[in-house]
């Protein structure tokens, strides 16, 4: 059944409201062939009879499943490799001798999708950074699809989903057989923490962040939603931190807080001198989209919960080799 062009803009308009995901006239048929799929899951009978649930309730739950059913949730281990290889040579060595004296690092993914960008960032560490086992180490996950963050958190990924990126000798170590799956194993698993966040509404009290992956999001949103996402990384980031984007995505003509690093085959980016959050205008928190209540009110951190990587926690590898 064909969506009436009144319904495909409905829904439109609520994936942007939500999400800041632009669908243009071009992807009409994407959106037709996912939401059929969500109808029969829904066990409904057409893509229809759910447009017609989101436009009896706009807030309601139809809209909530609509939008993460258009969000895009391609992703592997290790993905492009350069990022990985970047953190493990230049980016942790620089921020652990930095941070000897507080030793805490916050690692923050925040497109995380079903887990397998978080858990290669775990995985580096357990394998290359003993000295990190005695350090709080937080990997913050967020995703906008609860969906996505269900099945990351349970570390469960199929035989095809390890084989993409994902060097054997990784998968022997860190991995156990689970049926027809492979599963991480609880060491790699409560390294990360994970939770929802949509990047366009409202965000939460952050911890200073050591290191940002916002990798293949950004290429989705209209420049004013780049704008304002970099411009709370920026005001979220650590002035001697890490951001890392897509191979196709930049922070030029979008935010001026930021420069290209030599680091990372372009995809790297350090706060700019010139134009760090300190120095480049004010921005309100009601444009960054913080809750700030006053100081006595102030709830601690929302995303400052993850388990301590504490001694004995962490058995690493040598460091080196290919992974």
């Amino acid at each position: 059944m064909t969506l009436r062009p009144d319904e495909l803009q409905l829904v439109r308009r609520i994936v942007v409201e939500r999400s800041a995901i632009q669908l243009d006239a071009g992807k009409d048929y994407l959106i037709e062939t996912r939401l059929e799929t969500l109808a029969r899951l829904e066990g409904l009978e057409s893509a229809g009879a759910l447009v017609e649930q989101l436009r009896a309730r706009p807030d309601g739950d139809a809209a909530r499943k609509i939008v993460e059913a258009m969000t895009t949730n391609e992703t592997s281990f290790f993905r492009d490799r350069v990022p990985f290889d970047t953190l493990r040579t230049v980016v942790l060595p620089q921020l652990i001798a930095s941070r000897a004296t507080t030793r805490q690092l916050t690692i923050w993914c925040a497109a995380s999708s079903t887990g397998q960008e978080p858990y290669s960032i775990a995985m580096t560490i357990r394998e290359h950074f003993p000295e990190l086992a005695n350090w709080k180490v937080q990997i913050i996950a967020t995703d906008l699809s609860t969906e996505v963050l269900d099945k990351a958190r349970t570390g469960r990924y199929s035989q095809l989903e390890v084989n993409r990126g994902l060097p054997a000798e990784l998968l022997l170590r860190h991995f156990e057989k689970d049926g027809a799956r492979w599963r991480l194993r609880e060491s790699v698993r409560s390294m990360v923490e994970f939770r929802e966040l949509n990047l366009v509404g409202q965000w939460p009290l952050f911890p200073r962040l050591d290191v940002v992956f916002l990798r293949n999001v950004m290429i989705y949103f209209d420049i004013a939603s780049r704008r304002l996402i970099l411009g709370r990384v920026a005001a979220a980031l650590a002035r001697d931190g890490y951001l890392f984007l897509g191979a196709g995505e930049t922070t030029l003509n979008i935010d001026p807080s930021f420069r290209r690093g030599d680091e990372g085959g372009g995809t790297c980016f350090r706060l700019d001198d010139a134009g760090s959050p300190s120095m480049a205008p004010a921005r309100s928190t009601a444009e960054l989209g913080y809750r700030d209540p006053a100081p006595s009110a102030r709830p601690a951190p929302v995303f400052a919960t993850t388990p301590r990587v504490g001694a004995g926690s962490i058995q690493p590898h040598h460091r080196g080799g290919t992974s």
